[in-house]
């Protein structure tokens, strides 16, 4: 009995304190909003949003929508979670109706739209809310969604029939004739001002909303506003309906960004030069509605700092130092354009490459013209049918700006043969030849990279890399025959053509190929910016081996592929590009030039029901003639100042020829404008006025040919210094003889003029120790121009041409025993004769000519 006493007592007090302990370390306090005792808690939900709030829903006459899942907060926007949402659809006025639209109040696909009426109970094993069933009325309705003792903000939805065209146009002036999306009430949502129906029943205001003036004929010039308005039809032909007041609000999205903003309200704002397409969204789906343009700059001008003296684009800047340059853009409307993304280009980037901020920092002794280009796609982009209009789609080139960095480096030379399995490099802080390198292949052509760490060398077999660090071969890539004609300046792409496959391939040094074309290319230049390269051609011939120049010339570039321009009226012999790079000169019997600007045709197709402003598209010509008409060249090089195209031809004369860039005024002298800061025509702009204002201004004027004694059966190159002070010309044949010319410098006058140059040759001496030299059949000019080296033929040495206190000439005395390594001179690479080949049976017989050369720079030793 005392037990049970026991139990009852515990009963009775022991377990309810220990219940009431428990209870009270788990209640929460009460936190009311207001801070008060009563109201609202925090935590509980308050408020919910539908979004898009104010754009809505825009759906097509049965069409199947979602709303987008609701986000719940409390008074504090803290985020609460609810469990399930209710949705019901209402009228403007709160009643409920699900005629116009309808949606899923609850459970699975909750919030799902139809623009008209969900099938219920429709029996049959028919699942509720699977059909919608069209009513075909137009309409806005309005969802909420309910959940946690809280409602959301109405969402409107925007039912109309369905949509089958959208256009960009010009704003409306008369919404009840001809409606745009500025007269839909939709458009007054964030306005102060009132909508009044028309009372034709299209849904529109009766008067359009204020709003900026969009611009319909032409660009907009960076940063300025205007509004976006289009046209929205339903059906087509003549029972076409225009619903642009029923559809609610339109979104817009432009295809590239940089081009153009475009805020929820449809104002846009121009940014970065270019066109682009407009889409236009609506009824959960999107329509090219049109084009934006943003104006191009019609000029660049390029401009050094805090320059002393009357020249602005001229200026000495010592190796490791920087020096920036002021790079200023307007477009058409004398707007300065800022952002822009400019390439910096240098005519010999090994020396004095460009920085990509506009800035320069020499790092060795050189000389070099800097411009900007604006060019696309990174720049004044545009699509591949609108380019042209308004200028967009167009490259845009600076004034170039002379850059001098005084002082002398060393040279690493590398010489081979087209005769000779050996290559040999030359380290002129040595005084020493390096060994001999023994190539898999006999090379036919050699480049190097302008970082100076690889040679790129072609042959019958096989493509050859040669490590111009550790002197020794590389890579190989036997799936790859032929020459090796150019290397861009960035290092990333070789031209090479194979005549026996009939192939062109640009490929990539890191070891494939990139694309290829078919033909049998001559010879081939790239741009500065290694975007774009020019690549003459020729027919092959099997038997002979020989292929000969025709009047093909193929253009490949990153915005536009592969392009075979137009051909030429006769051969083409030979290529250079323009200072600055607005295009490319060519050879032939007579000097021609093409322009980078491509010549454009506007088409506007005729406006119709469905398209009332219907787009422009462009057509065209790509880098067509430019209205040169030149002296006949084998082979030619442009100067780094931009005034000279320099030239050489050996039949029927060895003949020197400068074309200067200008006018000619008096016999002898002419105006010298060089190549222009370049803003390419506009479209639809009459031949004959691009042929007279082409990318190359100008007439070109001769000077007096020279005839070199002896006989050349071949012009190999022109070699113009850095400094455009003097050019040297190789040539096969012989005469014993380098022939020279100093072009002529700008006068002070304005506009400057240009006279007569000075002809000029050097003899090329004969040593007792390796003979007498016939030809100089190839050479290179230092980075520094002090020196050009010259492989020769008869000898088969290189002569090392020095600048000295009276000019150019040979490094050692004629007649004398000769050391085999500079400064003295000649260097006597002695290259073996391949099995096979052919070589020199005088003095040094079975010794190859050295006609492959390259050349990098490297520090001076003191």
């Amino acid at each position: 009995m005392r037990r049970f006493v026991t139990v009852v007592f515990l009963l009775l007090f022991t377990i309810p304190f220990g219940v009431s302990i428990s209870g009270c370390s788990k209640k929460s306090s009460v936190v009311f909003c207001n801070g008060g005792d009563t109201g609202p808690e925090v935590g509980q939900v308050q408020i919910i949003t539908l979004q898009p709030k104010i754009f809505g829903v825009s759906l097509n006459f049965a069409q199947i929508g979602q709303v987008s899942a609701p986000t719940a907060t409390d008074c504090k926007g803290t985020a609460e979670t609810v469990s399930s949402y209710t949705y019901g659809t209402f009228l403007a006025n709160g009643a409920p109706d699900m005629t116009i639209a309808d949606v899923v109040p609850n459970g699975p696909g909750a919030g799902r739209l139809c623009a008209g009426t969900w099938n219920r109970n429709s029996g049959g094993g028919i699942a509720d809310f699977t059909t919608c069933n069209p009513t075909n009325k137009t309409g806005t309705v309005y969802v909420v969604a309910s959940g946690s003792g809280a409602s959301s903000n109405p969402l409107p939805v925007f039912v109309h029939p369905v949509v089958t065209n959208v256009t960009l146009g010009p704003l409306a002036t008369d919404c009840a004739n001809d409606p745009s999306t500025n007269c839909s009430p939709a458009a007054f949502d964030t306005q102060t001002t009132t909508c009044t129906l028309t009372t034709n029943g299209n849904g529109c205001c009766a008067v359009p909303v204020a709003t900026p003036a969009v611009v319909t004929n032409g660009c907009v010039s960076q940063s300025v506003t205007s509004q976006l308005a289009a046209k929205v039809f339903a059906g087509t032909g003549t029972s076409q309906t225009n619903v642009s007041c029923q559809v609610g609000h339109l979104s817009y999205s432009a295809q590239t960004a940089s081009v153009v903003t475009i805020d929820e309200n449809g104002v846009a704002t121009a940014q970065q030069p270019g066109s682009t397409v407009i889409t236009a969204n609506i009824s959960n789906a999107g329509s090219s509605a049109g084009f934006f343009s943003t104006c191009p700059p019609l000029s660049i001008s390029l401009a050094v700092p805090g320059l002393p003296g009357t020249n602005p684009n001229s200026v000495i800047v010592n190796p490791n130092n920087t020096q920036p340059i002021n790079a200023v853009a307007t477009d058409k409307n004398g707007q300065v354009l800022t952002g822009l993304a400019l390439e910096f280009e240098s005519t010999t980037p090994t020396t004095i490459p460009a920085g990509t901020a506009g800035s320069v920092t020499p790092t060795f002794p050189g000389a070099a013209a800097i411009t900007a280009v604006c060019q696309p796609p990174t720049c004044n982009p545009s699509p591949f049918n609108q380019i042209g209009l308004f200028g967009n789609g167009k490259s845009v080139t600076s004034n170039p700006v002379t850059v001098i960095a005084p002082g002398v480096n060393s040279t690493n030379l590398y010489i081979g043969s087209t005769s000779s399995l050996y290559l040999v490099p030359v380290d002129f802080t040595q005084n020493q030849l390096g060994s001999p390198v023994r190539l898999p292949y006999v090379p036919n052509s050699m480049v190097i990279s302008n970082d100076g760490t690889a040679i790129y060398m072609g042959s019958a077999y096989e493509l050859m890399t040669f490590s111009a660090t550790t002197n020794s071969v590389g890579a190989q890539d036997p799936t790859i025959n032929g020459k090796v004609l150019a290397v861009s300046p960035d290092g990333t792409t070789l031209v090479i053509t194979d005549p026996i496959r009939g192939l062109i391939y640009l490929y990539k040094t890191s070891g494939s190929i990139q694309t290829q074309y078919g033909g049998v290319a001559t010879q081939a230049m790239f741009t500065p910016d290694s975007t774009t390269v020019y690549i003459t051609m020729g027919d092959y011939n099997a038997t002979t081996g020989v292929t000969t120049p025709n009047n093909q010339l193929l253009v490949h570039s990153t915005f536009t592929g592969w392009y075979q321009a137009p051909p030429s009226a006769q051969p083409t012999t030979g290529v250079a590009i323009g200072v600055p790079s607005v295009g490319a000169f060519f050879g032939g019997s007579v000097t021609t030039g093409r322009s980078y600007c491509p010549k454009t045709t506007t088409t506007t197709p005729p406006s119709t029901p469905d398209d009332e402003n219907p787009t422009p598209t462009t057509t065209n010509l790509f880098y067509p003639d430019a209205g040169v008409s030149g002296l006949a060249t084998d082979q030619i090089a442009t100067t780094d100042d931009g005034f000279h195209v320099l030239g050489a031809i050996f039949s029927p004369a060895f003949t020197l020829t400068d074309q200067v860039i200008g006018t000619s005024t008096t016999p002898g002298v002419v105006t010298a404008t060089g190549l222009p800061a370049q803003s390419c025509p506009l479209a639809d702009e009459a031949t004959a006025s691009f042929n007279t204002s082409p990318a190359f201004t100008g007439t070109l004027a001769a000077v007096q040919p020279t005839i070199v004694n002896g006989v050349a059966s071949g012009i190999t190159s022109v070699l113009p210094t850095s400094d455009s002070s003097i050019a040297f010309v190789t040539y096969n044949g012989s005469g014993g003889v380098l022939p020279t010319y100093q072009p002529a410098q700008p006068s002070t006058a304005t506009p400057p003029t240009i006279g007569a140059g000075t002809l000029g040759s050097i003899p090329l001496n004969s040593t007792t120790t390796y003979g007498t030299p016939i030809a100089p059949v190839a050479g290179v000019v230092s980075a520094d121009n002090q020196t050009v080296y010259v492989g020769t033929s008869g000898d088969n040495v290189v002569h090392l041409i020095a600048k000295g206190t009276n000019g150019y000439q040979d490094s050692i005395p004629a007649g004398t025993p000769a050391p085999a390594v500079a400064p003295f001179g000649p260097i006597a690479p002695n290259l073996p004769c391949a099995p096979g080949f052919s070589c020199s049976t005088g003095v040094g017989t079975g010794i190859a000519t050295p006609n492959l050369l390259v050349q990098k720079p490297r520090k001076a030793t003191s």
